[in-house]
């Protein structure tokens, strides 16, 4: 009888286990269990999301989506005009909405994103890639470097030879055509 009682008094059933119906309530009400089943990706992009009636700003989203390796840099890419929302330079407390096209200009590159959902914290690649739509064009061909003159271990210091030799192959001598003079 008083074992019956116990049982009653801690909430478990007559197996022993706490009731499942109290467990399921206990996961995070804004995300449903089907969007759980289906993408843990898109529940953690939900939970890095503003609560409702809170804006976004612009250098938090590019850092928070990854298009900046640090929030200051994007603050100070918006202030150096190198950030524009739907045409506009914008500076780094301007609110971002969901649809607005983001032109970031970085390293001889432009990328340009349209913003499908708001995050202000910083989550993983894949899940950062699903925030946005890239438009941006490839980037450009890397250019091909000639290799710097490459010596032997125990060489030494170059001669004032193979310092002429490695000017003629990178072009430094104007044309590589000989030694200055015309001797």
């Amino acid at each position: 009888m008083a074992l019956e009682d116990d049982e009653e008094k801690s909430g478990s059933t007559a197996e022993g286990r706490p009731d499942a119906a109290n467990a399921e309530q206990a996961v995070d009400p804004k995300i449903t269990n089907a969007e759980q089943a289906v993408d843990p990706k898109i529940a953690a992009a939900e939970a890095a999301g503003p609560q409702s009636g809170e804006n976004v700003r612009i250098d938090s989203w590019i850092w928070a989506v990854r298009l900046v390796k640090t929030r200051s840099m994007g603050a100070t890419a918006c202030k150096g005009g190198h950030v524009r929302v739907n045409g506009q330079n914008v500076k780094p407390s301007h609110s971002l909405r969901i649809g607005d096209e983001v032109r970031l200009r970085q390293e001889n590159r432009e990328r340009i994103v349209v913003v499908k959902r708001l995050i202000r914290k910083r989550v993983g690649a894949p899940v950062a890639a699903q925030c946005y739509v890239d438009n941006s064009p490839p980037p450009p061909p890397r250019e091909a470097v000639a290799p710097a003159g490459i010596r032997d271990r125990g060489a030494g210091r170059p001669t004032k030879r193979d310092r002429r030799e490695l000017e003629r192959l990178r072009g430094l001598m104007g044309g590589g055509a000989g030694r200055p003079g015309g001797r």
